[in-house]
């Protein structure tokens, strides 16, 4: 692993003030050293994502780290464990399951759990309309996924009323927040700046609307 992945991890880490240990830079940097070696094979990322690899991947998954809430967290559309991974590193006291449909990726997050002895995490083989868990989950997160509508239908299983969605977003998706169906609403979104990176990033925080005080679909939320 170069120097220049660590200084541009350890930049990046401190622009978003976060606690890493030397343990915690360790297993990031063999996390990204597995993803390089996987990649050629099994094509978890596509040969062009590589390159920027740090702030496109790992550095944008660890922007959303101050969000997270709750003990157990679920990563739809994990992929090759994109946000969950660097999360579940950096966030050893919180339990994450890692779900995607597509064998090899879960093939590939599993070696990664076992060779970074990552306990917090469990990888789940199936689409996430199938996906049932015998625990209440406090939050589900997903990065590249699909619509907000898409996401809370597909969700319906395991999204509790105090269940949050934190769905991360290039652009401002406006019309997809307009098309969220009844019954749920955002809550509050939020437009980050990843470190070493010029794309969009926006966080759009969604939950079950109980009250139904503000009609349909979404209320009012706060624009951060």
């Amino acid at each position: 692993m170069s120097q220049s992945i660590r200084e541009e991890l350890e930049q990046g880490i401190e622009a978003l003030s976060l606690n890493c240990s030397e343990e915690m830079m360790l297993c990031l940097m063999a996390y990204i050293d597995l993803l390089k070696k996987w990649n050629s094979t099994y094509n978890l990322l596509g040969g062009n994502e590589i390159e920027g690899l740090v702030s496109r991947h790992i550095l944008d998954s660890l922007s959303i780290n101050s969000y997270l809430q709750g003990s157990l967290i679920a990563d739809i559309g994990a992929g090759a464990g994109l946000p969950g991974i660097p999360l579940a590193i950096l966030n050893p006291g919180k339990q994450f399951i890692l779900v995607d449909s597509n064998g090899k990726k879960t093939r590939f997050m599993f070696q990664a759990k076992l060779q970074l002895g990552l306990d917090n995490i469990s990888v789940e083989n199936c689409r996430i309309e199938h996906y049932q868990s015998n625990q209440q989950i406090d939050m589900v997160m997903c990065r590249a996924f699909s619509t907000l509508a898409g996401t809370v239908a597909m969700l319906q299983a395991i999204f509790s009323n105090e269940c949050k969605l934190l769905a991360m977003k290039g652009q401002y998706p406006e019309n997809e927040i307009t098309n969220l169906p009844d019954g749920f609403k955002v809550i509050k979104t939020t437009k980050l700046k990843v470190p070493g990176s010029d794309s969009q990033r926006h966080i759009i925080e969604v939950m079950r609307d109980k009250s139904l005080v503000n009609g349909p679909g979404t209320g009012p939320h706060e624009v951060v």
